[in-house]
């Protein structure tokens, strides 16, 4: 790989500590940095190198997924590490990074390639990027590259201003979007899934899939981030983002060359496929939910209007489920339910592909209660495959069963997902992240549920903490005969849900003015 400098911004903030210092530790013990690399780590606070890199070793004891334990090895991973004060509109500031920067390139005889990651706010992203190139940061004969967190943008006039100030200082080819779920190990399968396999290549069309769900479901509530998340909700925080990348991760259909701009281009395509949403028809496809009080894994839970640092009046959305259709060739007639929320029965991210029955397909008897034939990929806590299907039962004559044919990687010894997009990143590899024509068109494609959050026009249904969202979902897939897979919610679960749907959970603040 070739020599480089990582300059990092917010290096004293969480998700340094918790994601980037470990990812780059496991790159380094996995021989995937280069052997010319330094981080310049950026922030407010008086800090020395020798402080900073005592941090960063915290850091690695803490949360690395392997602990370290070559006292050399720790060391010469720290030795890469610098530390520099930097206000962010200090011009002075970038001056003296600037040298800083020079003056290790010389000293290890390294290239001008410099990588800047932005581990701050996104209300920053403009004055450093502006920055970077006024100071002559990224004017070097070497490559540049820029990594940005999400949110990017609030909605899509406040993305497209983000984007054109971002232009100004990097080409779109030297912008890298992070998207942690696009990171995870089986989301990168998804690529190779139906193109590698003839199998399910041959499925994958809507001559033979009823219907796709896909869920990200959280057992924690807002927890320390009430402040950004009141402002954010589901749809904002998760579904723009994280789950319209996985549909078009799943969606997309690869040749067998496939580049990095061919997965760009296919994924631009789904998302310009997709059906948009019609103020007239929007509360039918989309349901909208905040949880109230209830029991996690035995513990009793607040409301969500009830958690420290969010107004009891909070209109805020922390559950969304829609129902989308890919107007092409492939998926046209095939409906995506997606759904997403906190404080939910288990923590999980799923994929479910429902197939067509072929006995009913073909008009013959249909066996009663005969689940259909599902493939079900689990990305996370745990990852794997599950092919459902179906087989006489040699207990019963003329009975079936059905049978798993399983498929599961073990967490141990895994990448991360920020090991898997920093790596990327440093080789200049976009396939990955999330460019702007997706960006743009997601939030085009959200920006009518917005509208609708705003006007009060799909009403805020209050669900229990931990359950699976309000009745409503399940009624979104069976007007169309459809059912959320793998939902089992125990007997109080449900009088609760019961209770709060009749009006009887009266501790519940519950706006439903128009």
């Amino acid at each position: 790989m070739e020599a480089m400098t990582l300059v990092l911004f917010g290096a004293t903030g969480d998700l340094a500590k918790r994601k980037i210092y470990p990812a780059l530790y496991n790159l380094y013990i996995d021989g995937k940095l280069p052997s010319s690399f330094s981080v310049f780590g950026l922030g407010r606070r008086e800090l020395t190198d020798e402080s900073f890199q005592a941090n960063v070793e915290k850091s690695l004891r803490n949360f690395s997924r392997r602990a370290p334990g070559d006292e050399t090895a720790i060391r010469n991973f720290l030795n890469a590490f610098r530390y520099s004060v930097l206000n962010i509109d200090h011009e002075e500031d970038y001056a003296k990074l600037l040298r800083l920067v020079e003056e290790r390139e010389a000293a290890l005889g390294a290239a001008p390639n410099r990588m800047f990651y932005l581990s701050v706010g996104p209300e920053f992203f403009e004055t450093i990027a502006a920055r970077i190139q006024s100071s002559g940061l990224g004017g070097a004969d070497g490559w540049k590259r820029l990594i940005i967190e999400k949110p990017f943008g609030h909605d899509l006039q406040s993305a497209r201003e983000l984007n054109e100030k971002l232009s100004g200082a990097f080409a779109e080819q030297e912008i890298f979007r992070i998207d942690h779920y696009l990171g995870k190990p089986m989301v990168q399968k998804l690529e190779y899934l139906q193109r590698s396999n003839p199998v399910i290549q041959a499925l994958w069309t809507n001559r033979h899939i009823a219907n796709v769900q896909i869920t990200a479901n959280e057992t924690v509530g807002v927890e320390e981030r009430a402040g950004y998340y009141d402002h954010s909700g589901a749809v904002r925080d998760m579904f723009q983002n994280h789950m319209l990348q996985l549909l078009m991760m799943l969606a997309i259909q690869l040749p067998n060359n496939s580049t990095s701009e061919i997965v760009r281009l296919r994924k631009k395509q789904v998302m310009e496929a997709l059906v948009p949403l019609q103020s007239d028809n929007i509360s039918s496809q989309i349901v909208r939910g905040q949880y109230a009080a209830g029991t996690i894994q035995g513990k009793p839970v607040n409301g969500y209007t009830s958690e420290q640092g969010i107004p009891a009046t909070s209109m805020n959305d922390t559950f969304i489920a829609a129902k989308l259709e890919i107007d092409d060739y492939f998926w046209r007639g095939v409906p995506f339910y997606i759904r997403t929320g906190k404080r939910m029965r288990e923590k999980s991210t799923r994929i479910v592909v429902e197939f067509k029955e072929p006995l009913k397909q073909q008009g013959a008897q249909q066996p009663e209660q005969l689940d259909p034939n599902l493939l079900v990929i689990d990305i996370g806590p745990k990852e794997g495959i599950t092919l459902q299907l179906n087989m006489m039962d040699s207990r019963e004559k003329g009975a079936f069963e059905p049978m798993n044919i399983e498929f599961h990687t073990s967490s141990d010894d895994v990448p991360e997902a920020y090991e898997n997009l920093i790596h990327d990143a440093m080789l200049g590899d976009p396939t990955f992240f999330a460019h702007w024509d997706e960006v743009e068109l997601s939030w085009k494609w959200v920006q009518p549920i917005l509208d609708a959050y705003a006007a009060n026009h799909i009403p805020l249904l209050p669900y229990p903490s931990g359950s699976y969202g309000p009745a409503a979902s399940d009624e979104l897939l069976a007007k169309h005969g459809h059912r959320w897979w793998f939902d089992t919610e125990p007997e109080e679960v449900q009088e609760q849900a019961n209770q709060i749907e009749k009006g009887e959970e009266t501790h519940y603040a519950y706006n439903t003015n128009d």
